[in-house]
C-alpha cells in the first residue's frame, strides 16, 4: 500500500514540477539509460546512476511496485553518425587487442562492481543492445514504412524534416528549433548520405573491416545508438510508461531521438515524466581526461590519486553526492569530501546513540513533525539536501535526549529509530558497516601498526614495512601515505 503523500517531480518535457500520478495505480515503470561499456565507468556516471538509485529507493519506500529497467549499451554507440570508424567498441578492442565482446564483458563486470561498492540496488531488468537486434531492425522497418525513415547504401536514417512536417515537433524536449537548424545547415558540405545533417542513424552499413555486424534487410550492419533505448524501454515497460531518466547530457540528441522514434512508430508520447540528473565537476572544473582533471570512482575510494589527501569510504562519497539536489551541478573537492566525512560521522554516531537512549514516560520532542518534514523534502522532487538538513535536526534531537535536556517515550523512540533507519539506510542508501566510523579499539590497533611501519621505514627495514602494508591490505585496510602522515580506510 502506497503511503499518503503528494510527490512532485520536475518533468523536463514541460519544464515544470508536476504532481506524480502513476499510469497504473501503485505500479511504476522506470527506464534509465545505462552505461556504454567500452571503458571504466566514470565518476560523473556514478553520480547519475546514484541519483536514480535514490529515486528508485524512495518510490519503493513509499510502497510502489517499481519495474526498473536500465540498459547496457554494448553496440552501436557512435560518436558521429557519419563515421563508423568512431565506433567506440571497435576502437577500444583494437587498442586492447581484445574481441569487442571481451571489451563489453570486461567493462560490464567493472560497472557492476563499482555500483555495488557504492550500494546501488540492481535494476529489475538489465537488457543489452546486442540482445535486441531483431527488435531494432523491426522498428527501423516500421519507421521506413510509415515515412519517417529512409535507406541509403545499406544504412537507415530517421527523417527529421518529414517528422516535423507532420507536426510532431522534433526538439520538444530540449526546446530546440530544428527547422532553423536544418535551414542553417543546408549549405554545409560533407552531409554524406543523410538528407539533412540533423537526421540520425537507425542502422549503419558495416564496412568489410567492421567487426561488430549483424545481418539485416539492408545488408550487414549494426544499430544506431538511439534505437536501442526505444526498443528496450517499450518492450519491457509498454509504449507509454511513467519515468525515463538519464544524465542532462543525454537530453539532446539521445532522448530527443527516442521521443521521435517512439512517436513516429506509435503516434503518441512514450513517457509521462522525463527526469534528468545534472553533471559532476571537480575543483570547479569539468572532469576531463584531456585536461587531467579526472578521477575514477575507485581511485576516490582507495586514495590512489593526486587530488584528495586521503581515501574516502563509498558511503562518505554517496553522502557527499546526495547533499546536492540531483538536478544541480555538484562540485567535489578535497575540502568538500572532508566536510562530508565529518557530517557522515555525526549522522552515524547519532544513529548508534539511538540504541542506548533510555525512554521516559512522556516526550518533549515532536517525532510526527520530524517525520512530516522528511517526507515533505523527498516529495519535493526528491530534495535530498533538505532531507539531510532535517536529519541533522534529528541528530540534535537525539543528542539532547542523550544529555537529558529532552525526553522521549518508548513509543516515540521506536518510531524515531524506524524513521532514521528508513530515510538514512533505505532511502539514501548509506551504510555504516566497515566505514571510517570504526571502534576506538580497532582504530588504536591500526594506528599502532602504522607507527610500527613508520619506525620500520626509519630503520630502512623495507621488508617489514611492506609486510605490514600488504597484510593490512589483505584484510581490506588501505594505507595512504601523505604529506601529513599515513591515513587508512576500509
Amino acid at each position: 500500500m502506497v503511503k499518503e503523500h503528494q510527490l512532485k517531480v520536475h518533468n523536463s518535457l514541460s519544464g515544470q514540477k508536476e504532481t506524480f500520478e502513476p499510469i497504473n495505480l501503485d505500479n511504476i515503470g522506470m527506464y534509465v539509460c545505462g552505461p556504454t561499456v567500452y571503458s571504466n565507468v566514470h565518476l560523473g556516471n556514478v553520480r547519475t546512476f546514484m541519483s536514480f538509485d535514490m529515486i528508485y529507493r524512495y518510490l519503493k519506500f513509499l510502497g510502489y511496485k517499481v519495474r526498473y529497467v536500465r540498459n547496457i549499451t554494448d553496440a552501436g554507440h557512435l560518436t558521429d553518425d557519419g563515421n563508423v570508424e568512431n565506433d567506440r567498441f571497435v576502437k577500444q578492442s583494437k587498442l586492447e587487442k581484445l574481441e569487442p565482446m571481451e571489451i563489453v564483458q570486461k567493462y560490464t563486470v567493472d560497472f557492476h562492481k563499482v555500483l555495488e561498492k557504492f550500494n546501488l540496488l540492481p535494476p529489475t531488468i538489465e537488457p543489452t543492445a546486442t540482445g535486441h537486434i531483431l527488435e531494432q531492425i523491426a522498428l527501423a522497418e516500421k519507421l521506413i514504412d510509415l515515412g519517417f525513415a529512409y535507406e541509403v547504401n545499406g544504412s537507415v536514417y530517421f527523417d527529421v524534416e518529414a517528422y516535423n512536417k507532420k507536426g510532431l515537433d522534433y526538439g520538444e524536449l530540449s526546446n530546440r528549433n530544428i527547422d532553423e537548424l536544418i535551414s542553417n545547415s543546408r549549405d554545409l558540405d560533407g552531409q554524406g548520405e543523410k538528407k539533412n545533417p540533423v537526421d540520425f542513424a537507425l542502422w549503419k552499413n558495416a564496412s568489410p573491416a567492421h567487426i561488430m555486424r549483424w545481418n539485416s534487410p539492408w545488408g550487414d550492419g549494426f544499430p544506431g545508438w538511439h534505437l536501442e533505448c526505444t526498443v528496450m524501454s517499450t518492450k519491457y515497460l509498454g509504449d507509454y510508461f511513467d519515468i525515463h531518466g538519464g544524465g542532462m547530457d543525454l537530453k539532446f540528441p539521445h532522448h530527443e531521438c527516442e521521443i521521435a522514434q517512439a512517436k513516429g512508430s506509435n503516434g503518441h508520447e512514450p513517457v509521462k515524466y522525463w527526469l534528468h540528473a545534472n553533471m559532476l565537476t571537480m575543483n570547479g572544473q569539468r572532469m576531463s581526461k584531456s585536461t587531467g582533471n579526472y578521477i575514477l570512482p575507485m581511485q576516490l575510494v582507495d586514495g590512489e590519486n593526486d587530488f584528495f589527501e586521503k581515501a574516502f569510504h563509498p558511503s562518505v562519497v554517496r553522502f557527499c553526492f546526495l547533499q546536492a539536489h540531483y538536478r544541480s551541478v555538484l562540485d567535489i573537492s578535497n575540502d568538500a569530501m572532508l566536510a562530508s566525512e565529518k557530517g557522515f560521522t555525526r549522522l552515524v554516531e547519532a544513529i548508534k546513540t539511538l540504541e542506548i537512549l533510555q525512554p521516559k514516560n512522556t516526550s518533549t520532542v515532536h517525532i510526527t513533525d520530524l517525520e512530516q518534514k522528511l517526507y515533505t523534502a523527498m516529495d519535493d522532487d526528491f530534495n535530498t539536501p533538505i532531507l539531510i538538513a532535517h536529519l541533522f535536526d534529528a541528530v540534535k534531537m537525539i543528542n539532547s535526549i542523550k544529555d537529558n535536556s529532552e525526553d522521549i517515550s518508548a513509543e516515540d523512540l521506536t518510531r524515531l529509530k524506524t524513521i532514521m533507519h528508513g530515510f538514512v539506510f533505505d532511502v539514501l542508501g548509506l551504510q555504516t558497516e566497515n566505514t571510517n566510523v570504526s571502534s576506538d579499539k580497532l582504530d588504536g590497533v591500526v594506528k599502532m601498526l602504522i607507527e610500527m611501519r613508520n619506525q620500520a621505514r626509519v630503520d630502512k627495514n623495507w621488508a617489514l614495512s611492506d609486510q605490514i602494508r600488504d597484510q593490512l591490505s589483505a584484510l581490506g585496510i588501505q594505507l595512504k601515505d601523505g604529506s601529513e602522515g599515513t591515513s587508512y580506510t576500509f
